[in-house]
Parts: C-alpha cells; sequence; structure tokens
C-alpha cells in the first residue's frame, strides 16, 4: 500500500491517534480481519464497552486509518432484508512512520553489510545477502524460541501480520514493502531467507516457507512441512 497523502501535521494526527491503548488494540484488530467488523465484534475483542469502542472506530475513520462501510450479512436484499450494517475495515494508503509496521534499517544494514563482505571476500552480493538473512532469522527465531514466542507472534512482532487460512498462513503485510517494489527478485529472496531462518531458529520443523508472490502481501507463504503446492 502507498503512503497516506497528504501533509505532514495530518500524518502526524494519525500517529497520535493510536496513542490512546483502546484505540490501538482496536485498529489492530479491524487490520488483521480478513472481512469488516462490527462494533459488537470488535467490542468483544478488545473487551471494551460498545459505546467506548464506537467512539473510538469513529476517531480511526476520521484520521483516515479506518473507513466505514455498510453491508447486509443476511445475504438477502429488497424488501424485509434489514438495514445495512454499518462495518470497519483498514483504510487504503498507510502512515509510513510506523503502520504497517516498515523495517527499511534492518534491511539497509543486511545489504550494506552483505556488500562490505562481498567486496571483502570476493563472493556473490546475492549469495552472502541470502546467508545473512538466513543467520538474523536464526538469531532471532532462537530469541523468540527462548521467550517462549511462538511462529505467529513471532511473525507479528516483525511486522508480517501473518493472517491463517487452514493449514497456510499468509502475511499481509512486507516490512520492506517499498524496496520490494522497486527489487522484486532481491528482496522477495532476503525475506525467504529470513523468514526460513527464523523457523529454523523457532526449531518449527512442521512449516516451511515458500515464495508465492501475491498482490498486496508479503511474497512469501507459510504451509506445513511437506506440502506440494502443485
Amino acid at each position: 500500500m502507498g503512503e497516506v497523502n497528504g501533509a505532514g501535521p495530518a500524518r502526524i494526527s494519525a500517529i497520535a491517534a493510536l496513542d490512546e491503548p483502546t484505540r490501538r488494540r482496536l485498529y489492530e484488530f479491524v487490520v488483521r480481519q480478513p472481512a469488516p467488523v462490527s462494533r459488537d465484534e470488535a467490542a468483544d475483542a478488545v473487551r471494551a464497552p460498545r459505546n467506548t469502542v464506537s467512539f473510538h472506530l469513529e476517531k480511526l475513520v476520521a484520521e483516515g486509518l479506518l473507513e466505514a462501510v455498510y453491508q447486509r450479512r443476511t445475504g438477502r436484499s429488497g424488501p424485509g432484508a434489514g438495514r445495512p450494517a454499518k462495518l470497519y475495515r483498514r483504510a487504503p494508503g498507510q502512515i509510513a512512520v510506523s503502520l504497517p509496521d516498515r523495517r527499511y534499517e534492518s534491511a539497509a544494514h543486511l545489504l550494506a553489510d552483505a556488500l562490505v563482505e562481498a567486496q571483502a571476500t570476493g563472493e556473490p552480493p546475492r549469495t552472502v545477502l541470502d546467508r545473512r538473512a538466513r543467520e538474523l532469522g536464526r538469531d532471532l527465531g532462537r530469541d523468540a524460541r527462548g521467550a517462549g514466542t511462538g511462529v505467529t507472534q513471532a511473525l507479528e512482532a516483525l511486522g508480517f501480520e501473518p493472517r491463517r487460512s487452514g493449514d497456510t498462513v499468509t502475511l499481509v503485510n512486507c516490512p520492506f514493502h517499498t524496496l520490494a517494489q522497486q527489487h522484486t527478485e532481491l528482496v522477495c529472496g532476503m525475506n525467504l531467507c529470513l523468514l526460513t531462518g527464523l523457523l529454523e531458529g523457532l526449531e518449527a520443523t512442521d512449516v516451511t516457507a515458500r515464495l508465492e508472490p501475491a498482490p498486496e502481501h508479503c511474497c512469501v507463504r507459510l504451509h506445513p512441512a511437506g506440502h506440494d503446492p502443485r
């Protein structure tokens, strides 16, 4: 997704809106759902009164972080179908500062370190980058395992926004989004190595990372080990 349009003060206002803990939890809940959610669903998720949730949801809409849509959930139309429900979903765009989570500094360090090592050793830069990304992933995975963190939580901490669909885990956000758009093969390969290393560090032998690019998603998906996508 692209950056939020408008001047700096508008972006700062949107970021400030998420400083309130309940509002931040609401935003995180809504954007991780595959379909728009109602106020009641949001209230149940964050365990807050419906009136409080309604206020915060409208604030998030006003700041351009969420958008409201009206849909009938009964599947019926015409007379007797009832009024459309007001639902909420992620608004188009992003706040470049932190929403969704972007980790360009981490990518910059990986790329710079790989280039320096490649110049010193004569090894191909791409080979060095992939190896370093995998090593970094292993270190992150070991740290997460030591803290008792599972795969989903580790992916969330890295900003990938994992979403499970059956046995598959789709990564809704790419922490290196803009770089991946401009240098797709290089960055997606780095991402695959990073996540492969993460799973190794977590000792998650029942899961494997595969390169499966899809619009508006990270280029990597997780499948059960031994899964054949063909």
